[in-house]
């Protein structure tokens, strides 16, 4: 086995816009003081009646489409969420029903922020061990069902929507398209990013995610490279978690990736947890900023203050 690769991505965001100058309205806040102190203009918002799973199975139709296969292509599924309201049927389930996918292997994947890595990784290793012909991998959320939006600290970061990747194995003769995964976390510092209560209800201590992000995650994101036999110099790209443009441009540019392009989606976007890498990543696909083959990293971090990256080969 030669490993997997990511053959097709795609993504959706809900229709509904909210600006800073609409979130000015609601709370203590203005469009200066959301840009200089998180970087983001504009986050899309979903309605009651748009479900987490409505979002992914939305991004997963466009994967598939893009990949030219069908559902019934597909025999593993898994969603990245930390915002599912139901703990039973699961997401995956539910994607796979809207979607028509018979009889899917059907897990959900909940390392908030970093859970798009961690299943990325799962079905690389699912299809690697021959468990899985092809896998669809999403990460959605829906941030703004979770958010206090009299709390000016939280309900200016978070937007909704979903990405999601067809994955399946290398064709013959070729590299793996998926590098090894680089993972760990601090579970003593769980406390950090959290949804947690009734109703749950998101909360972050912001300084601490921010120097545990801009001082100890470069030389881990350095490692993911490494994994991968490249160094930084040679991405084409790097997608990290789209927390905030604050951790973003100094945790590139401590990573060393002086010749790639950096997803910047969080400006029009927010903080959409397990969519942003995926959301990102189709985003830059989509626009033509990266070629087929070229290396990218991909990183997520935060909940649990967990984190997981790969070097994955653009589809």
């Amino acid at each position: 086995m030669n490993g997997s690769r990511i053959a097709a991505v795609g993504h959706y965001q809900p229709a509904k816009v909210l600006t800073n100058e609409d979130l000015a309205g609601l709370v203590d806040t203005s469009d200066e003081w959301i840009r200089s102190r998180v970087g983001i203009r504009t986050r899309h918002i979903a309605g009651p009646d748009e479900p987490v799973d409505e979002l992914a199975a939305h991004a997963a139709a466009k994967a598939l489409a893009a990949a030219g296969l069908t559902p019934g292509d597909i025999d593993l599924v898994l969603v990245a969420t930390s915002t599912a309201v139901d703990r039973s049927p699961n997401m995956a389930a539910r994607v796979s029903a809207r979607l028509g996918i018979p009889g899917p292997a059907a897990m959900d994947v909940n390392v908030v922020c970093a859970g798009f890595t961690h299943a990325l990784a799962t079905a690389d290793h699912t299809v690697r061990a021959g468990a899985a012909t092809r896998a669809l991998v999403i990460g959605a959320d829906k941030m703004s069902e979770v958010t206090d939006w009299s709390d000016r600290t939280t309900c200016v970061l978070v937007g909704d929507g979903a990405g999601a990747a067809v994955v399946e194995a290398c064709p013959d003769g070729t590299g793996p398209g998926i590098s090894p995964v680089l993972w760990g976390s601090l579970p003593e510092m769980g406390h950090a990013v959290r949804i947690e209560g009734q109703p749950a209800r998101f909360a972050q201590e912001g300084q601490s995610v921010y120097r545990w992000a801009t001082t100890q995650l470069p030389p881990l994101a350095r490692k993911a490279c490494e994994r991968a036999g490249l160094g930084p110099e040679d991405l084409a790209a790097v997608v990290l978690h789209q927390a905030n443009l604050r951790i973003i441009e100094p945790l590139a540019q401590k990573i060393g990736a002086v010749n790639a392009v950096v997803a910047r989606d969080v400006t029009e976007s927010g903080n959409t947890s397990a969519a942003s890498i995926p959301l990102a990543f189709s985003k830059l696909v989509e626009r033509g900023a990266i070629s087929t083959g070229d290396p990218v990293l991909l990183f997520g971090f935060g909940g649990n203050l967990s984190y997981a990256g790969q070097v994955v080969r653009c589809p």
